[in-house]
């Protein structure tokens, strides 16, 4: 359990995509459930919703980094 809470402190942005795109692929899976999509679509839509997960992570992830912190002067 260590190792996987040493990478996630390691890797916060990749972390954070996988956590994203884990949370709006059930969002989706579920709101999409009756919809009757082909399996082909399925994979389309969660590709897709993944993608979009890291997008957002990438740019929330522009603001890091602009100012230097406190310990940096």
């Amino acid at each position: 359990m260590n190792r996987v809470i040493d990478w996630a402190k390691t890797h916060p942005r990749l972390t954070a995509w996988l956590a994203l795109g884990a949370g709006m692929s059930a969002i989706i899976a579920y709101e999409a459930r009756d919809v009757g999509l082909l399996p082909t679509q399925w994979l389309a839509l969660i590709v897709a919703t993944v993608l979009v997960a890291g997008a957002c992570v990438w740019i929330i992830g522009w603001d890091d980094g602009d100012e230097p912190d406190e310990t940096q002067k």
